[in-house]
């Protein structure tokens, strides 16, 4: 199959290992100029339009601004996270413009206005690998959860929505240890890597969304 699915197109853009302490918190991404443009993009397969990524500081933070509109692409890198020490992952993020009206769950409507993903590589092939997408939904509720209509390996989980927070900030919190054991069966010790998305290629529609403190804690 020529395919593949657009979920491991951004995760597997491993790039720059990262050298951790356990003491404290773990920052997978800093959002600076220099990080940004030493990580690759990688387009969406069919997609019409890249997603511009650009570096913000507002307040004194840095914050990540993703737009799209009719395309989707990735930014990711290799995240030895130990699971055991730091199972907590950490995301506040903002969607200005969200997809209202799409049907998620299906191919043809497989978009996000802000995702990032997590994946443990259990097999030699990408579609052997596991995967779960958080996302912040433009249609479902928080707390829902489906296999990807593209492939088993991947869980959509929405841990924000639209419907409560529209272009406001929003901090969430998950257990990505136990979400790994409940998803997909596994007991994983080290996490392998992570990925931001931003897509609108099936609804060929427009997209904002906006990052920033992205981190995994001990609690």
């Amino acid at each position: 199959m020529n395919f593949m699915p657009k979920i491991f197109i951004a995760i597997l853009i491993f790039l720059s290992s990262i050298s951790f302490s356990y003491s404290q918190n773990i920052e997978v991404f800093k959002f600076t100029d220099e990080e940004l443009s030493n990580l690759k993009v990688r387009k969406v397969r069919g997609a019409k339009n890249m997603t511009e990524y650009s570096i913000l500081t507002v307040g004194g933070a840095n914050i990540l601004k993703a737009k799209v509109e009719n395309g989707g692409s990735g930014l990711g890198k290799e995240a030895p996270i130990d699971l055991n020490q730091t199972p907590f992952l950490n995301i506040t993020w903002k969607v200005e413009k969200g997809l209202p009206g799409i049907d998620e769950k299906s191919k043809k409507g497989h978009d996000f206005a802000a995702r990032f993903f997590v994946v443990k590589k259990t097999g030699m092939t990408p579609l052997s690998n596991k995967a779960i997408n958080y996302v912040f939904s433009s249609n479902s509720s928080i707390g829902e959860n489906w296999p990807s209509p593209y492939t088993k390996s991947s869980i959509d989980y929405v841990l924000s929505s639209i419907d409560k927070n529209k272009n406001e900030w929003v901090t969430v919190k998950t257990n990505v240890k136990e979400d790994y054991k409940r998803f997909h069966n596994l007991n994983v010790d080290i996490l392998d890597g992570v990925a931001i998305m931003v897509d609108t290629d099936q609804s060929k529609s427009q997209a904002i969304s906006y990052y920033k403190n992205i981190y995994f804690s001990s609690e």
